[in-house]
C-alpha cells in the first residue's frame, strides 16, 4: 500500500504547531541556505510549497559550497543571520553538531525517528551522534561506484571482473593498464587510501574513532590503505592530479586516468561538465572485493536559534518524506534518493547512454543499502587533514607507515584532549 506523504505531513504538523505556537498565518518568509545544486532542488520545490502556504514566501539564500558552510559556521557561532532550515553536506554534519547549535531532530515535536524505518539506514544513521541526537535530516545519498575507462581496459586486455576481483588484483591491472596504454589507474593515490578506511569499519565506530571516541587510525585499516596507497605510487599508477582540478577533468576527457571511484553523482557530471565528449566510453561498477562505501550527502538541518521552526519541519518533510519530490530531484539533478520508498520507480531501469547504456542505477541502488553506517566525530575534518599530510610524507618522503600512522594518532590524541 502505497503510503500518503501528505497525510503523514498534516498529522505531523498538528502538535507542532501547538508546542512551538507557530502560526502559519502569521509566517510571512522561510529563510532557507543552500549551495549548488541543492539550491536548484529547493527552487523546484518552492511550486509544491505554495500550494500549500501561498502566504510564506521561501526566501533562498545560495552562496558556493566552501562559502556556504563557513557562512554557517560563523551564523552558528555568533547565532545571527540563521536561516529556519540549513542544509548541510555530510562531512560537515558532525562538526556542526559538536557546536550545539542544531535541533535534536529525536525529540518533541519533530519526533524524526518515527519515520527512521524510511530512510536508507546508513543516511538515517549519518545524521545522528553518539549521543543519540538526531541532527539532520537526509535529503540525498551518493553510493560509492567505480566508473572505468571501457575503451582503455579494452586495450590494455583487462576486463571487469579482473579489475574488481580483489583490491590486489585492482592494482595489477593498473599495472598492464599502464604498461600497454600509458593511461593512469588513478588521479592520486589519495584515492586508494580514501575507499580503503572507508571499508569494514565495525558498528558503532567512525573513520578515525571509535564508540568510545579513542582514536584509531593505526587500526590495520588504515595499515593497508596506507600499503596499496603507496603501492600504486611506486609502480606509478597514479597522475599525481588534485580532484576538481584542471588537470583532472581533462585525463577524463583524454582516457588519461582509467578509473575512478567516486559517489554515483560523479556519473552526472562527467556526463554533463566534466567530460560530456567521452559519452559512451565509462561503465560503472561496485568497487572492488565488493566494498561497500558512500561518498557525500545532503541534510537538512534546524538550528536551534531558528524563527520558524514548525514550518522549517514541515519544509524538512516535504523534501525528505515526498516520493515525488525525491524522485524529481534524483530525476533532474541526479540526487540519489535517502527516501527509500523513492528507489521503486522505473526510473531505475532505464539506460544511460553516457555508460553505454548500462543500466547503472541499480548497482546504485544495490549499493546503497549494503553501505554501513560511519559514526561522525567533530574532529573527523581534522583527521582527515592529519591523515593526508602523512600519507603525502609516506608517498612523497618515504616516510615509515607504522611512523606515520603513530605520528597522526597522536596529535589527534592531543587535538581530542583539548
Amino acid at each position: 500500500m502505497r503510503i500518503s506523504t501528505r497525510g503523514l505531513l498534516r498529522k505531523a504538523f498538528a502538535p507542532l504547531a501547538l508546542l512551538l505556537g507557530a502560526s502559519l498565518c502569521q509566517a510571512e518568509t522561510l529563510y532557507v541556505t543552500a549551495y549548488p545544486a541543492v539550491d536548484e532542488i529547493i527552487k523546484a520545490a518552492i511550486p509544491m510549497w505554495q500550494k500549500k502556504h501561498p502566504q510564506v514566501e521561501i526566501k533562498l539564500v545560495s552562496r558556493a559550497f566552501d562559502d556556504h558552510h563557513t557562512a554557517m559556521t560563523t551564523a552558528l557561532s555568533t547565532s545571527s543571520n540563521l536561516p529556519d532550515v540549513m542544509a548541510l553536506e555530510f562531512s560537515y554534519v558532525g562538526r556542526f553538531a559538536a557546536g550545539g547549535g542544531l535541533e535534536d531532530l529525536a525529540q518533541a515535536p519533530y519526533r524524526i525517528r518515527d519515520t527512521q524505518a524510511r530512510f536508507v539506514p546508513f543516511a538515517f544513521k549519518q545524521g545522528t551522534t553518539a549521543s543519540g541526537a538526531v541532527v539532520a535530516a537526509p535529503t540525498d545519498i551518493g553510493p560509492g561506484t567505480l566508473l572505468y575507462r571501457v575503451d582503455v581496459l579494452k586495450k590494455a586486455g583487462v576486463s571487469e571482473a579482473e579489475l574488481t576481483q580483489s583490491w590486489d588484483s585492482f592494482v595489477a591491472s593498473g599495472v598492464k593498464i599502464k604498461a600497454t596504454t600509458g593511461a593512469f589507474l588513478l588521479a592520486h593515490a589519495r584515492d586508494m587510501k580514501d575507499i580503503l578506511i572507508r571499508t569494514n569499519v565495525k558498528p558503532g565506530e567512525g573513520l578515525y574513532f571509535d564508540a568510545a571516541g579513542k582514536v584509531i587510525v593505526d587500526s590495520p585499516r588504515f595499515v593497508r590503505a596506507f600499503e596499496l596507497a603507496r603501492k600504486v605510487r611506486q609502480q606509478k599508477l597514479d597522475g599525481k592530479i588534485g580532484a576538481w582540478s584542471t588537470e583532472w577533468s581533462q585525463g577524463f576527457k583524454s582516457g588519461n586516468i582509467a578509473t575512478q571511484m567516486s559517489g554515483a553523482w560523479l556519473a552526472a557530471h562527467l556526463a554533463n561538465w566534466l567530460a560530456p565528449g567521452t559519452k559512451g566510453q565509462w561503465r560503472a561498477s561496485q568497487l572492488p572485493e565488493k566494498s561497500w562505501a558512500a561518498w557525500g550527502g545532503t541534510f537538512y538541518t534546524i538550528p536551534k536559534a531558528a524563527k520558524n521552526k514548525a514550518l522549517a519541519w514541515e519544509f524538512i518533510q516535504m523534501m525528505t518524506l515526498s516520493r515525488e519530490m525525491q524522485l524529481s530531484a534524483f530525476k533532474v539533478r541526479d540526487a540519489f534518493p535517502a527516501l527509500l520508498e523513492a528507489h521503486t520507480d522505473p526510473f531505475y531501469e532505464q539506460p544511460l547512454d553516457f555508460l553505454g547504456g548500462q543500466k547503472a542505477r541499480l548497482l546504485w541502488r544495490e549499493a546503497a543499502l549494503k553501505i554501513n553506517a560511519i559514526d561522525v566525530h567533530k574532529l573527523d575534518p581534522i583527521a582527515d587533514e592529519i591523515i593526508n599530510t602523512e600519507l603525502d610524507k609516506v608517498l612523497d618522503q618515504g616516510k615509515d607507515i607504522a611512523a606515520a600512522l603513530a605520528d597522526a594518532k597522536s596529535l589527534l590524541e592531543r587535538r581530542a584532549r583539548r
